[in-house]
């Protein structure tokens, strides 16, 4: 049972009346969008199943669906860079959710802080989030992986 920002477990009740509000699409999945409990700044949007939502509240720390690999993935199981939840919100139309979160390190297989580090500047379009940790220190020469 994890903690949330209250600290108050999340009881398998609770888990089961969250599933029960959440408007999965066709493939099974919702939205899910990963932000820094302490800061406010978007980290992610990943994709989430039943799986992945039990997993994150039964626990305290972010699992997503991995639509590339067609399988859970914990946030972090091969870079290290996990996500502690703090509090899990579903929307008003409940086709999404808000994961606030506390980031270890990076959350971008890039090696940025956020995935969302490109906006447009003059006639181009330009990095604005350094990388902090090089893909090749998270996951080795080649490997690929997303953090």
């Amino acid at each position: 049972m994890a903690q949330d920002s209250t600290n108050q477990t999340t009881t398998d009740a609770a888990i089961k009346a969250a599933l029960a509000e959440i408007r999965f699409d066709e493939r099974g999945l919702v939205p899910a969008i990963a932000q820094e409990a302490d800061t406010g700044e978007v980290l992610m949007l990943a994709w989430m199943n039943r799986e992945a939502v039990t997993a994150t509240l039964a626990t305290g720390e972010a699992h997503y669906w991995s639509r590339s690999r067609g399988k859970l993935w914990k946030k972090g199981e091969s870079s290290g860079q996990i996500q502690k939840l703090r509090d899990f919100r579903i929307d008003c139309d409940g086709d999404t959710v808000l994961l606030t979160v506390d980031q270890t390190g990076v959350a971008c297989h890039t090696g940025r802080h956020t995935c969302f580090f490109r906006a447009p500047r003059a006639d181009a379009l330009a990095d604005i989030v350094p990388v902090g940790v090089s893909p090749e220190t998270l996951y080795g020469a080649g490997n690929g992986k997303k953090a």
